[in-house]
């Protein structure tokens, strides 16, 4: 009986020498002391991570564990900044909308709203007939005003009371009621004079006095053009440093140099001034405005001194109306 004889094949050969040499790298290892117990370290709270500052730099001989535990805590950090910001972020928008949002109690350069600032009623300007430019479109050459003229004098703030000798008739004041804004009687012809040479049209006006006993008055005057208006204010009623003509009550008026600069309004030219010292019972503050077709003159007067905040307030909101 022939005897058969197993054949390994070459892979097989290779596996066993490899177990082979396993075995005996494994019996020449020194046996393995037990390690002593480790105390666990209790974790550190994540400190405050700077958004600003550059970032975290992760040593790469770290142990892997305690590695993926401090990338894990600057991970939270991170996303803890990262919400706040988002946050912040969208409170910021929604307090410059609302801010866009109250033109009417807005007054650049003033802190807030506790400043001294009346609190006005909504404020918003009246629609234009159909197809008719706006008074600073390229399409309007003239710079007319074509909305009703009495629905661009801004109205009175809340709790104050309205000066009756200032309604006018059917809105539309008398000239002479005008001309009574001036101190002497022959600035009053001069002026009544000069609003016939250049063609007025029409006078709005409204007044009122507040709580604290200021008393505005606002006239608002339309020409045929805005060259005739801008002609008639810059050259005939207003200078750099003084009006021509003094109002009733104020003297001697001299530029208000507290006015804000960055108050302007786009294409609206202003004059603002301020009764000098030594002044009688009362302050005064004027200003003109040259807006287009229409040149406003804005009055208050107020017993010891005119604040000048709500002055400012007033002149801003008006020349709104008319940009």
């Amino acid at each position: 009986m022939t005897e058969q004889t197993e054949q390994t094949t070459p892979v097989e050969q290779t596996e066993q020498a490899e177990e082979v040499e396993q075995t005996e790298r494994t019996e020449q290892l020194p046996p393995v002391e037990p390690q002593a117990a480790v105390t666990p370290v209790p974790e550190a709270a994540p400190a405050v991570v700077d958004p600003l500052a550059p970032p975290v730099t992760v040593d790469p001989l770290a142990p892997p564990a305690s590695r993926v535990k401090k990338d894990r805590r600057v991970l939270r950090a991170v996303l803890r900044w990262t919400a706040a910001v988002v946050v912040f972020g969208a409170v910021g928008t929604s307090a410059a909308y609302g801010i866009t949002r109250m033109e009417r109690t807005d007054v650049p350069g003033l802190a807030t709203e506790t400043d001294g600032r009346w609190d006005y009623p909504t404020i918003s300007k009246p629609p234009l007939p159909s197809a008719s430019p706006a008074p600073f479109a390229d399409a309007n050459k003239a710079g007319a005003h074509y909305a009703d003229l009495r629905k661009l004098v801004l109205p009175a703030p809340k709790g104050a009371k309205a000066d009756a000798a200032l309604r006018g008739e059917d809105g539309w004041l008398a000239r002479k009621t005008f001309l009574a804004e001036y101190a002497e009687k022959v600035d009053r012809e001069t002026v009544a004079q000069l609003l016939t040479d250049y063609g007025l049209r029409h006078i709005a006006a409204r007044g009122w006095t507040t709580q604290d006993g200021t008393h505005t008055r606002i006239y608002l005057l339309q020409f045929n053009t805005a060259a005739v208006a801008d002609e008639v204010i810059t050259t005939k009623l207003a200078n750099y440093d003084s009006p021509q003509y003094a109002v009733r009550g104020a003297a001697l008026t001299e530029r208000d140099e507290k006015f804000p600069e960055r108050a302007a309004v786009d294409e609206i030219t202003r004059f603002a001034y301020t009764e000098s010292k030594p002044y009688g019972a009362e302050q005064v503050r004027q200003a003109y405005l040259s807006a287009g077709d229409t040149l406003a003159l804005i009055v208050q007067s107020r017993k010891g001194t005119a604040q000048a905040v709500p002055f400012q307030q007033t002149v801003i909101l008006q020349s709104q109306l008319l940009g």
